[in-house]
């Protein structure tokens, strides 16, 4: 029996998730004719039409809508096989594919990076920065290995590993009313203007109720997708935020305008953890490399 090849397979998910053949070809990193003709190849084969194709653009057949979950899952035992291989030799060695979240990413990896390589030089770490729910699609679909991110919010079942606690801080203009040094509280954004960053972002899941049930009200018409744009907008007097204090050295550098009040204890925080598949074979090497980030994060704080 001749069998489909992974890479006739994976062409055929492609195409499937972009609905566009040029566009498959791109994430694939091949070129459409190459692409065209594996799907074209893998049809004969099957004996089935998988997608349609006219002038409007490209949809599956109901042929390939029922042989899609399955060439999905074979995809996904053949990258659990290479796991479990990889598993078996020295720990943390060879490719690791990572994601983080945008609001952790460009404050943790300057520091993390340079030490994971010195602890682990075998460790080849790719890395891809997108949105918590985008991220969690890519664990469960086999195309990435592990997140960073914070585990406090909804992950579809991955399991996850705590490596420390990111307070926030109160971030306001240099000359507001609430004088720098004082602790700060949630009242404290009662009837103020409060800069928040775009749906899909966790963190404006964690910081949205928190600034309501203080009787904030969130800036209209203004829907932030980097903290640098709003730590930017806040040092010009346009409103306040909460930023996570491991964001505050930078982005307080780079808007000069810009002052942060540490709230009281307990104050409001995210938990910024690990999270992987639940049957990852590399379970074991995410749980030391979880306590060695956290070491390395505690060291330079």
């Amino acid at each position: 029996m001749i069998r489909p090849t992974l890479r006739q397979l994976e062409y055929f998910v492609a195409v499937a998730e972009h609905l566009n053949f040029r566009k498959a070809a791109e994430a694939s990193h091949v070129s459409q004719p190459a692409l065209s003709a594996q799907i074209s190849q893998l049809e004969a084969l099957l004996r089935v039409k998988l997608f349609e194709r006219d002038s409007r653009g490209v949809m599956l057949t109901p042929a390939g809508t029922a042989l899609l979950p399955g060439a999905r899952e074979t995809l996904a035992v053949a990258d659990r096989t290479v796991e479990m291989a990889k598993s078996l030799g020295a720990p943390l060695t060879g490719p690791l594919r990572f994601g983080i979240i945008p609001t952790v990413g460009p404050y943790l990896l300057p520091q993390v990076l340079p030490a994971l390589s010195e602890i682990y030089p075998e460790l080849e770490i790719f890395l891809r920065e997108d949105t918590t729910e985008r991220l969690a699609q890519l664990v469960h679909q086999g195309k990435l290995d592990v997140l960073i991110l914070d585990i406090d919010v909804e992950l579809g079942g991955l399991v996850t590993r705590a490596m420390f606690e990111d307070p926030f801080v109160l971030a306001v203009p240099s000359g507001d009313p609430l004088a720098p040094g004082k602790k700060a509280q949630l009242t404290d954004l009662e009837g103020r203007e409060v800069l928040l960053l775009d749906e899909g972002h966790c963190l404006r899941e964690q910081t949205l109720p928190l600034c309501e049930s203080a009787g904030g009200d969130e800036l209209r018409g203004f829907r932030g997708s980097s903290l640098g744009t709003i730590a930017q907008m806040v040092a010009a007097g346009l409103g306040v935020t909460l930023l996570p204090k491991m964001a505050v050295e930078r982005e307080a550098a780079a808007a000069p305008g810009l002052c942060t009040l540490p709230f009281g204890t307990p104050g409001p925080a995210r938990n910024i953890g690990l999270a992987w598949r639940p049957h990852s074979p590399r379970a074991k090497e995410f749980q030391e490399l979880a306590e060695t980030i956290a070491e390395i994060f505690s060291a330079s704080s």
